[in-house]
């Protein structure tokens, strides 16, 4: 008797939810994504001085287009376009700066309707732009390091700070309005307070928290009104080219192009993550199709009347703490969006949020961008003084140009709007000096380590040493297995010092089994570690100085061996951890008893991984060890400790 052939299982990602839980778990991800979302529309409507039915106008194109991407990036449009996993497509804060730039040039800084058009044309080409750049963006990432995107981040973060202030401080104004300061550090505060006490969902809730209680209160003291909501129609769609045939600005292109290079970088990371999250292996063609996704849905935004368009990592965060998996679920976001796209009276209950609310809740949500620059400029190697100057020329300039924007008045009337704003300014000085430094003419760069005599030796001289020199120079990374470094040494030549240590990485991680083995057991346990002395460290470990622990007591100590005992039988490998300057006993004992709980398979990636991790922290100290000016600096903190 045959049996009957198995259903094909699905992914976690593929399932469709009960109808009553799916329609929940949406409208969770359209609060989440809101506040985010109508933000945008509403800064840019604010600096180009539009009135408030454009406004409302805005706010509905932007929900419907959203709902749209979203549509094209969870499901799908053909077999080549949208990731298809559980990503919520919202307007890129990226673009707020360049917008409001194209707007106010393009009407000699009067603002008004009259400079969308320009705008939307950028929008157009640029999304074109991502379309077609999609399946060789990966020969250009290496134009934009995370020295570059983690600048053009910091100098948009802070340049658009003042965008948030002018809404706090009206300079019409003779003096500051003591009501509208006290309504912003009242949302301010309410918004700081939120993500202290509220942690998960209620956590992602904190700027639209923020935004309901600022206008409550101001409801309530007459200060905010919803006139605009009586007089806003029931129902209405957004026409294709609604403020006119769009216009073509090769400036004003150039800096959408450049949001939307630094928007496939952000792509590239939460498709990743969300990945790593839904437990779907990401591939090149999965990339590809969700950076396609967005260029599709940045076109259709020019052709709505709305902006360039990116996965909201907001909402890439709350997948994580619901842990619920289906794309479905994003697709019923995104009809909740199209149906509140399509009620201008909820676009016009936006809309008449007060200024000062509004400046509050931006300057959380562009300060944070600051922050995930600076993040993300911390990858960068920056004891390479190169990386140093492209960070603070690209900071300075626009600083220089956010305090005094009449500077590009000097400039002929063509290239003004590329000074028009400091974000610009930033992101093209980024760019422009990373190429000088890193892609033009020959490369020095700063020293890597010293050879057997003494040397320094640069990351050129690195790449040119044979396979022995190879491993000599760089031999401290590892105890006495110093094969990672032989198979490193074939991915020669080196771009810069972090494609050199993920070529470490990548050795030690994808190795044949028994390499990998011999390389644990070359390794000791933590027990030993810690409570080796001073000159017993030297023989067992090539980290510099001795890691064991002061003030251990008796009990760690009978604790600490017992664990390491228990390790080694449950998995036949010695304990190993990286420890850090910071670690204390009862940490490293919490976090060895953590790890006897996984697999076998799981436990051998982890003891890999902090492997990893003391070869990074090696090479730091090798780092530092061939400048001179840093190992001083170090030697200073290690005083101060």
């Amino acid at each position: 008797m045959s049996l009957p052939a198995s259903a094909p299982v699905r992914h976690p990602v593929d399932r469709v939810p009960p109808f009553p839980r799916l329609a929940a778990l949406g409208v969770q991800h359209v609060l989440a994504f809101y506040a985010g979302a109508v933000i945008v529309p509403l800064l840019i409507a604010q600096s180009l001085h539009l009135d408030a039915a454009t406004t409302i106008h805005l706010i509905n194109a932007d929900l419907l287009t959203c709902g749209l991407a979203t549509l094209i990036q969870s499901v799908g449009l053909g077999r080549r376009v949208g990731v298809r996993l559980p990503i919520i497509q919202g307007v890129t804060t990226t673009a707020v700066a360049p917008i409001i730039a194209i707007g106010l040039g393009a009407t000699d800084g009067r603002g008004g309707v009259e400079g969308l058009p320009m705008i939307y044309g950028a929008v157009i080409v640029s999304g074109l732009f991502t379309f077609f750049a999609a399946p060789v963006f990966s020969r250009l990432l290496r134009f934009f390091p995370p020295v570059v995107t983690g600048s053009v981040l910091l100098c948009m973060g802070t340049s658009l700070l003042a965008v948030s202030a002018n809404d706090v401080v009206d300079h019409a104004q003779d003096a500051p309005d003591a009501r509208a300061i006290a309504y912003a550090a009242g949302t301010l505060l309410v918004i700081v307070l939120v993500q202290r006490f509220f942690h998960g969902f209620l956590g992602t809730l904190a700027v639209l928290i923020g935004l309901v209680a600022g206008t409550a209160v101001a409801l309530l003291l007459g200060d905010a009104h919803l006139d605009e909501v009586g007089r806003a129609d029931a129902l209405g769609i957004t026409t294709p080219f609604y403020f006119g045939i769009p216009q073509f600005s090769v400036s004003a292109i150039l800096m959408m192009v450049i949001v939307m290079m630094i928007t496939m970088v952000e792509t590239t990371g939460d498709v990743f993550a969300t990945g790593e999250i839904v437990k779907k292996r990401i591939r090149a063609k999965d990339v590809t199709a969700a950076i396609r996704a967005d260029g599709v849905s940045t076109t259709l935004g020019g052709v709505l009347n709305s902006f360039p368009y990116t996965c909201f990592a907001q909402n890439v965060g709350l997948v994580r703490i619901t842990g619920v998996k289906s794309r479905w679920v994003a697709a019923a976001a995104a009809v909740l969006m199209i149906v509140l796209g399509l009620l201008p009276k909820a676009g016009a209950v936006v809309a008449s949020i007060p200024s000062p609310v509004l400046g509050a809740a931006s300057l959380a949500l562009f300060a944070n961008v600051a922050w995930v620059g600076m993040q993300t400029i911390g990858r960068a190697d920056m004891s390479d003084n190169r990386n140093a100057v492209i960070v603070t020329t690209a900071l300075s300039l626009a600083m220089l140009v956010t305090f005094k924007p009449e500077i590009a008045q000097v400039l002929p009337s063509w290239a003004q709007i590329l000074l028009s704003s400091g974000m610009i300014a930033g992101s093209i000085t980024a760019i422009v000096l990373n190429l000088l430094f890193f892609h033009v003419g020959r490369q020095s760069g700063g020293l890597i380590a010293r050879s057997p005599e003494g040397e320094g030796l640069t990351l050129e001289q690195i790449n040119a040493l044979d396979r022995e020199g190879f491993v000599r120079a760089l031999g401290e990374l590892f105890n006495r297995e110093t094969w990672p470094l032989e198979q490193a040494w074939e991915s020669r030549p080196f771009a810069d010092v972090a494609a050199l240590r993920e070529a470490i990485q990548v050795a030690v991680l994808t190795a044949p089994r028994q390499r990998r083995e011999a390389l644990i057991h070359d390794y000791p346990d933590m027990a030993q570690l810690i409570t080796a002395p001073e000159e017993e460290h030297a023989r067992i470990s090539r980290d510099r100085g001795s890691l064991g622990l002061e003030d251990l007591d008796d009990a760690q100590l009978a604790a600490l061996q017992e664990l390491a005992a228990q390790y080694r039988e449950r998995f036949g490998m010695p304990w190993v951890a990286y420890l850090s300057t910071t670690d204390s006993v009862d940490r490293v004992l919490r976090s060895g008893v953590r790890r006897l709980a996984n697999s076998a398979a799981q436990e051998h990636r982890v003891a890999l991984t902090q492997i990893v991790e003391i070869a990074n922290d090696r090479f730091d100290a090798l780092l530092a060890g061939a400048n001179p000016v840093r190992a001083s600096w170090d030697r200073k903190f290690t005083e101060l400790d």
